[in-house]
């Protein structure tokens, strides 16, 4: 089984990402867009949750309807996966928020986690793994990694641009996690940077250089 790969490509979406993109786009509008980019994406990546059928009474008849009740939580990767809680917490006000970092040993090279917080019922949740930027995709395989030796099963990573180094990554190490993806640019640069992608996200996020 190999992991699934959705390119989300809604004109809404594509066009938010333009002026993401812009190297001209300040950190105010960055993170406004970067919010409703999530948001927009929530729509996908939720779609195939299941839901129960309900009785609501309305005023003038009882109605038929359907209710998701889908324990979710959301795991942002520090820094820059941030930016993306908001958006898919205003449709989904009732997810829980993890946490976790991890960075790479310059020594090593390999993921080291340095701080994780998640929700003490994360067995029983669907995982929504956050990160704007797949690259190389170290961090995410190791996010998902640290998050399956906690217990998790049900895991979807979403990010805004992928290399296609990134998604190669992730599902040669973990082919049972559904990938969902605004756009997939063409490669990464000597710096580990995606080509064209947007730059630091972090640092466009927060300002920060």
């Amino acid at each position: 089984m190999v992991a699934n790969l959705h390119v989300i490509d809604h004109p809404l979406i594509q066009h938010k990402l333009a002026i993401i993109r812009d190297l001209n786009t300040g950190s105010k509008e960055f993170r406004e867009l970067l919010e409703e980019v999530s948001m927009l994406m929530a729509y996908e990546v939720t779609r195939n949750l299941p839901v129960e059928e309900i009785e609501v009474e309305t005023p003038v008849a009882t109605a038929s309807c359907w209710s998701m009740n889908t324990k979710i939580a959301l795991v942002p990767i520090l820094r820059a996966g941030l930016g993306m809680v908001g958006g898919i917490l205003k449709l989904i006000p009732t997810a829980k928020v993890g946490h976790i970092g991890v960075y790479r040993d310059p020594e090593s090279l390999q993921p080291v986690e340095y701080y994780c917080k998640l929700p003490v019922d994360i067995t029983e949740r669907e995982l929504i793994i956050l990160d704007p930027m797949l690259a190389t995709g170290g961090s995410a395989a190791a996010g998902i990694q640290f998050l399956k030796q906690r217990g998790a099963s049900r895991i979807r990573l979403v990010c805004l641009i992928a290399a296609p180094e990134g998604i190669k990554n992730v599902q040669e190490k973990h082919p049972d996690i559904d990938i969902y993806v605004a756009a997939v640019d063409d490669r990464l640069n000597s710096h580990g940077y995606i080509i064209p992608g947007l730059g630091d996200a972090g640092d466009r996020l927060f300002g920060t250089k």
